[in-house]
């Protein structure tokens, strides 16, 4: 099993490492950070949020505890999980659906990456799914806060790295079946 740490790092770097339409990555202050991926998916909205909540087919086996996407879930639902199981037992709870506007948009709130290590870090997680001539207009957009040792400044860039990997891979996945 992974440190919690290196599945945060993981997570945020393989967010951004495929093609997006466009990536905004706010200055970092030293209290938090904001970065937000737009991109067209070639799908009806309806079918990339059903393909957001098999969360488990698209996000990166190298972004997790255990080793394995398929042991995670998301729960489409207010005070759903974004959870992962271990094998042989336990689990973590990475975040808790805060908002949910089916077809048009979720809200996931909680610790996410590599800052959770750093006291008492918060996060929103948020997708906004809009009808588009070429399909849904996706917008990910993750906002994060709290207290880090040296300010959220290194964070932006891993972040940025991660969300925009995790949003072309799902991206993938509804298009074509698979996100590699």
């Amino acid at each position: 099993m992974r440190r919690p740490l290196t599945f945060v790092l993981h997570t945020m770097i393989g967010l951004v490492l495929a093609g997006m339409a466009a990536a905004a990555v706010s200055p970092a202050e030293p209290y938090g950070l904001r970065v937000k991926h737009d991109l067209i998916i070639g799908a009806p909205p309806q079918r990339v949020w059903a393909a957001i909540g098999r969360v488990g087919a698209w996000w990166n086996s190298g972004h997790t505890i255990s080793g394995d996407a398929a042991n995670l879930r998301l729960d489409l639902e207010p005070g759903g999980c974004f959870c992962e199981r271990f094998p042989g037992g336990g689990g973590a709870h990475r975040m808790v659906v805060t908002v949910v506007e089916p077809g048009k948009f979720l809200t996931l709130s909680g610790a996410l990456g590599p800052p959770e290590e750093e006291g008492a870090p918060s996060g929103r997680l948020m997708f906004t799914l809009a009808p588009s001539a070429g399909g849904t207009r996706l917008t990910v957009t993750f906002e994060g806060g709290g207290w880090a040792t040296n300010g959220f400044k290194e964070w932006s860039a891993p972040v940025d790295r991660v969300l925009g990997e995790q949003s072309a891979r799902l991206k993938r996945y509804v298009e074509t079946g698979r996100p590699d």
